[in-house]
């Protein structure tokens, strides 16, 4: 056996005698629970609240209620369909800055109980108790999770869902069936029982591109692909693909609790009032989310490669082109000649109205990386460092004087329109 084939005995031995214990927080219902706390005399005393989109029936839904989400309304579902769905429903919007603050507080409350703590999303959260036994006194681990539970619910007024086992994966779908405000730990041993529960689509990972097409092949639930034979996967689907899927419908999960896991992306989106079709004001504000996007990306010392515009025509069809470069950027001028040119591809292929417009970034490396050379070392970077700096220079400014000091002059022509039903980053 080889040196990695020690390693991974080795570790499989450790994982039979300490079970890796690991736990997903998710609070339930996030922006809701925010907005109501933000607004206690109104969105507050609401049972049925929508978060996200206006109240004429523009834009999505980014969250509801629980009692709304009893007359079929979802996330990402158009705000006029789910009033259509629950006409008693009140829309209300919440602040960027409140939903940051918030789940800022209970990841803090979080580094307070856990040694390991990976913040997977605005409201989710990865912990690692592996190895803490002796610390918490053999406690059990659902008692562990129920007590923390009611400390973020104690120091944050946030209530969360937590699930567990000894797997990332494991913990993820328990707490989906914890919800809302429980605990749900999966034993060491019964992961294969538990995943019988569950719909191959259910899985995370598993698109609906995929699911479409095992569905097509018979196999619609985990008890469906549990007995079929790995070699016929691996010839259908290919090795990797096919060994990825056998794990995964078993629970098994190889990655870790990583707190130091870099962002995978940054983006900004915008619902308009009211659709748009003319490409200057489209690109007026592309502009302001391309701006946008960069602040975020320099102000957490990153750059990225890959550029992505996204956008949702006036009949609900989401459209994106994305392009990347050799080199990771960060001036706001290369973002937005990159998007610029993406947005009039995609524009070119179909010319209606515009309900919503984002932009986003990924591939993502720290500020300090340096940049990909030829074999000569000849190579001219992607963007001038002179941009570079007059961005970091504009940041500054506006963080002094507001971030309307200093806008770009195509921005200032639409500086008195509304301020957008949502604008998201992620």
């Amino acid at each position: 056996m080889g040196e990695n084939g020690v390693r991974g005995s080795a570790r499989g031995t450790r994982e039979a005698a300490n079970p890796p214990k690991i736990l997903l927080v998710d609070c339930d219902m996030f922006y809701v629970q925010v907005a109501r706390l933000e607004d206690p005399d109104g969105a507050g005393k609401e049972d049925l609240l929508i978060v996200g989109g206006s109240p004429t029936g523009r834009g999505v839904v980014t969250s509801a209620s629980y009692g709304v989400r009893e007359f079929g309304v979802r996330s990402g579902m158009p705000t006029g369909q789910a009033l259509g769905l629950c006409p008693e429903a009140k829309v209300v919007p919440v602040s960027r800055k409140a939903c940051s603050l918030r789940s800022r507080q209970v990841r803090e409350a979080l580094q307070d109980l856990s040694p390991v703590v990976q913040a997977a999303s605005i409201d989710e959260f990865y912990l690692d108790l592996s190895g803490t036994e002796r610390l918490l006194h053999q406690e059990p681990l659902a008692s562990t999770a129920g007590r923390i539970r009611e400390e973020i619910l104690s120091r944050t007024a946030i209530s969360v869902s937590i699930g567990g086992g000894t797997r990332k994966l494991i913990a993820k779908l328990a707490a989906g069936t914890a919800k809302p405000g429980g605990v749900r730990v999966v034993d060491p041993g019964q992961e294969e029982a538990f995943m019988m529960s569950f719909e191959l689509r259910e899985i995370p990972g598993i698109g609906p591109a995929l699911a479409q097409a095992l569905e097509k092949k018979g196999l619609v639930s985990v008890e469906d692909l549990l007995p079929v034979d790995r070699a016929w996967l691996e010839r259908w689907l290919g090795p990797s693909r096919a060994s990825w899927l056998w794990n995964r419908a078993r629970g098994r999960d190889s990655s870790r609790v990583n707190p130091s896991e870099s962002r995978k992306s940054i983006s900004s989106e915008r619902t308009f009032g009211k659709d748009l079709s003319d490409d200057r004001d489209l690109e007026r504000e592309l502009l302001r989310l391309t701006t946008s996007v960069g602040a975020t990306l320099r102000r957490k010392g990153l750059r990225g490669r890959t550029i992505t515009v996204k956008i949702r025509d006036e009949d609900f069809r989401t459209r994106q082109a994305g392009h990347t470069l050799p080199d990771a950027v960060e001036a706001d001028a290369t973002l937005y000649s990159v998007a610029q040119n993406l947005y009039r591809e995609l524009r070119r292929k179909r010319r209606v109205g515009v309900r919503l417009l984002g932009v986003g970034i990924s591939s993502l490396v720290d500020g300090d990386s340096p940049p990909q050379l030829d074999l000569f070392g000849g190579k001219a970077p992607v963007e001038p460092e002179r941009d570079r700096v007059v961005s970091r220079v504009l940041d500054d400014l506006r963080d002094r004087f507001g971030h309307r000091a200093i806008l770009p002059g195509r921005m200032l022509e639409n500086r008195n329109k509304d301020e957008p039903e949502i604008e998201r980053k992620s």
